[in-house]
Parts: structure tokens; sequence; C-alpha cells
């Protein structure tokens, strides 16, 4: 089919527009986490142990507030799109205020529980003592982060992503602000402490979601001032416990979905260090750990953050094609969801894995160690993205139960090959790799076995794998060749990643329109067929 580009412009979908939106904040976003991480990094006086310090932590904050707010986005986003289609505006009003009451509630009792139990966490489940100060400040952020999610969710299901992705970057940009300040300040005072610069960055991180709080709460004002007038005569106001019982059953499966998928993490803060102290130092072992949780995350999650868009923007859109039926348009959903999936999985695995070693000499300088952990993480890209947005189709048809059921498949994987491999002499700490690559493979089983099961699907496998694959080798052939030519002719190594990185970009989109991975004419009919 023939498709204008002027009139795919003037139909362009909230679909692509989310999408672009939410990955350029992303692109943003990262680029401002690495700056303030690798700051962090080579500080003198914080580095590897600091990290540890640092994201042990907030590793802990992390898991309280998948349980009082990830998930809760794309629970809200579901409803409210489904209330739009329908016009029932009345409701989809009393939807969000109600959810605004019930999770600032749930916030509030996460954040009081994190401050109270906060030494018992450091010194019993950490085995980290100098933790104790992170915890405490990082309390008053899951309350913030709570109500943030709900009106972000509210947004997302209103086509109104961009403002989900404005309040992240404003979020990201002020706490790379506060961290480098902070940390200089304390680092300049009598007396300072690692512990002491850890904590004041994770309060950082506090300041930072309060004030993407304010922001979200500016809009959705203005938003109820502009729609104040929505024809409120169709339907009648359901009841708050009817509303709360249906928030309730949508986003508890998208939270524990959200916290197994997360536990990986946590798993990882309390085994690692338990488990290497019986090989090693206990200061060794925290190094280790740093690394871990720290510099390879950096990067790791670089991939996993430009998906998310994918995922946050399928859920509304399928939620509200399913409540007209729209097979059709459903299925162009998800195969051009994966298709985009698979462009950005496969060179990613390929380029982290074949510059592992260059990343780490020009992000960490200071602290090179870790750039083997980095290679091998690599290898489970694919699965862990394919099952990111997989978890988003199955979530907006209504199949909420899956990804719980694969989450857990993978934190028992994950639990068992931790306690396995990190004692094997030689694997260590690459034994936690290990288990996050093995945990993703399980749940990517389970949750791709149930999509094929919910909705027909015609898959081909030349463009869905075959030419990511060939685009991305050709890609890291021309990278790598000019970077060796441009290392023996003595060139400075980091200007040469630099730029061997950006010609592996640009290699990259040509090889994808020689092998017509990306063509114009499919991406253009995927717009026009989005629109309702």
């Amino acid at each position: 089919m023939k498709v204008s580009v002027k009139k795919v412009k003037k139909g362009f979908s909230s679909f692509i527009k989310g999408i672009i939106s939410l990955v350029s904040s992303q692109i943003l976003i990262k680029i401002f986490g690495a700056i303030y991480s690798i700051y962090m990094t080579n500080k003198s006086g914080f580095g590897d142990e600091g990290n540890a310090i640092y994201m042990s932590g907030y590793q802990i904050y992390a898991l309280l507030l998948t349980i009082s707010s990830i998930g809760i986005p794309n629970a809200i986003s579901k409803i409210i799109s489904e209330k739009k289609s329908e016009k029932d505006y009345i409701n989809m009003k009393r939807t969000i205020k109600i959810s605004i009451l019930l999770f600032s509630t749930i916030g509030f009792l996460g954040c009081v529980f994190l401050f109270v139990g906060s030494e018992f966490i450091a010194n019993e489940i950490l085995e980290i003592p100098e933790a104790k100060l992170s915890l405490m400040v990082l309390s008053p952020a899951i309350l913030f982060v709570s109500i943030t999610s709900v009106i972000r969710g509210f947004f997302n299901g209103e086509n109104s992503i961009f403002i989900t992705a404005k309040s992240q970057f404003l979020e990201q940009v002020m706490k790379t602000f506060f961290t480098i300040l902070f940390i200089e300040i304390v680092s300049k005072m009598p007396n300072n402490s690692t512990e002491k610069m850890a904590g004041i960055a994770n309060f950082a991180t506090t300041l930072a979601t309060l004030l993407s709080l304010i922001y979200v709460v500016y809009k959705y004002f203005l938003y109820e001032k502009r729609n104040i007038n929505l024809d409120q005569n169709y339907y009648k106001r359901e009841r708050i416990l009817h509303i709360i019982k249906k928030i309730l059953r949508i986003s508890i499966p998208m939270t524990i979905t959200a916290i197994l998928g997360n536990l990986g993490k946590n798993i990882d803060s309390v085994t690692v260090v338990r488990i290497l102290k019986n090989f090693m130092s206990e200061e060794e072992a925290i190094i280790k750990y740093g690394i871990l949780s720290s510099k390879v995350d950096i990067i790791m999650v670089l991939p996993l953050s430009f998906n998310i868009a994918i995922s946050t923007a399928l859920i509304p859109e399928i939620s509200k094609r399913k409540a007209i039926n729209d097979l059709n348009g459903i299925s162009k959903k998800i195969e051009f969801s994966i298709l985009m999936t698979m462009i950005i999985a496969v060179p990613a695995s390929i380029g982290i894995f074949s510059y592992s070693k260059q990343i780490f000499y020009l992000l960490f300088p200071k602290a090179q160690n870790g750039s083997e952990l980095l290679k091998l993480a690599s290898l489970g890209i694919i699965f862990s993205l394919l099952t990111q947005t997989i978890n988003g189709i199955l979530q907006g048809l209504g199949k909420n139960k899956i990804p719980v059921y694969a989450a857990i498949l993978g934190v028992f994987v994950k639990i068992i090959s931790n306690i396995v491999f990190i004692q094997i002499k030689g694997i260590y700490e690459k034994g936690a790799i290990i288990g996050n690559i093995l945990s993703s493979i399980a749940s990517f089983i389970v949750v791709s076995i149930h999509l094929r099961k919910s909705i027909y699907l015609k898959f081909s496998i030349i463009k869905m794998i075959f030419k990511p694959i060939l685009s991305s080798i050709i890609m890291i052939f021309i990278s790598l060749n000019l970077y060796n030519f441009m290392i023996i002719n003595n060139l400075n190594n980091n200007f040469s990643t630099i730029f061997c990185i950006l010609i592996a970009v640009i290699s990259y989109i040509v090889s994808g329109f020689v092998t017509k991975m990306l063509k114009k004419d499919y991406f253009l009919e995927t717009v026009e067929n989005s629109r309702l």
C-alpha cells in the first residue's frame, strides 16, 4: 500500500510520538545519569567502595519503590485509555483522584518503613552498616514517586506521554546537578567520609523526585482547568470501592512483575558480598559488588531504558484497541514493537560485547576493573528486552498474570544460579551475571509461549532475526576495523572509541536500509495503520 508522506504526517499516531518522546528523553536521561555515576566512580574518596554503599541503599529503596509505585503508571494508563475510548470522562477523573489518594497512602507507609527500619536493613540484611544514612535520606522519595507515578500513568493513558518524558528528564537533570554539588560540598568539609558522600548523593535523589512531583502536579492542574467541561452525562458514577478494586486488580500483577523483575539486583545486594566474604576479605568483596552494581549497571540499563519506551506506549494503545475489538490494529502494533525491540537489542548486545574494555577505559579511567563483567552481561540483552516488550503486550491484552509467572520463574533461577556460581573458584562475581542471563532466558521462554497462544501473529524470521543480526555484523566489522586502524596510527584511544561508536551507529542505520530491515514503506504503513 502506498502512503504519502504528507498524509502520514497529518495522521502521525500518538503511539509513534510516544515512543519517540520517551526514547529521546531516555537518551538524555542516561547521558546525565552517566555523568554523575562516572563522577562518583572517579571521585577521590568515593570510587568502588562508595558505589557499593550508595547502590546497596539505593537497591533497597528501589525495591520498596517498586512495591509502592512501579507498575502503577502502566495500570493507570490502561484504565484511563479504556475510559477515554468509551468517553466515560466522569469515571476517568474519579479513577485518577482515587488512585492518587490510594497510592499516596501506600507510599507514606513505605516511607515510614524504610526510615524506621534503616538500621536493621543496613546491619542485618545488607551487612553494610554504612548504608543506614542512605536508606534514611531516601525514604521520603517513596512518597513523592508514588504520587508522581499515578499522574504519569494518567498522562500516558491520555496519549500525553511527552509529559512523562519531560518529568523524567527534569528529575534526572536535577539529580545529576545536586549529586555533584552535594558531594563536592561534603568532600571539602572536615571529617568527611565515603559514607557521608554516599548518603548525600542519595539525598540528591529525594530532592529531584520532589521537583518532578511538583512539575507533574502543575501539569495536571492545567489539564483539569482546560477540560473542566468534558461531558459527564453518559455514565453513572462508579462506586469508590469498585474503582479501588479495579485499580488493584490491574496494578497488583503489574507491580508484582516489576518487583520480581527488579529483585535480581536485590538478590545480588544480599548474596554477592555475603558469599564472597567466604573467599576474600570483606573490603574486597564490597569493592567487587560495587563494580557489579554500579559500573556494569550504568551501561546495561541503557538498552533497557530505550526499550521501555516501547512497552510503556504499548499498554494504553493495545488496551484502547482491545476495547473496540481492533484485532488487526493490535497485531500490527505487536509486530512493529517486537521488530523495534530487535533493532535495538541486537546491535546493543554485539556493540557492548565488542567495546566493553574501551567503554570502561573511556568512562572509568581511574577505576577500570570490571570490563569482563560487562562483556558477559551483554549476552543477556536480547532476552531482557524481548521479555520487557512482550510483558507490555500481555498486560495490554489483559493477560496480567503471565508476566508474574514468568518473573517468579526468573527469580527462582536467579537465586539458584547465584548460590551455585558465585561459589565456584574463578567465577565468583561473574556468577551474578550468569544468573541474570539464565533468569532472562527463563522468563522469555514463558512469556513468548503465552504470546503465541494469546493472539495470532505472522512473524518473519528473516525480518525479525536475520536482518538485525546481519546489519549488526556489518556495523561491528566496519567499526572495529576502523578502531584498530586508528590505534595502530597512534590516535588517542578515547577519541578513537567515541568516533568509532558513532561510525557504528551510522553503519548500522545504513546497513539496515541496504538489507531492507529499515524499509521506509513498512514504517509509513505502520504509522498509517496506527490511526483509529
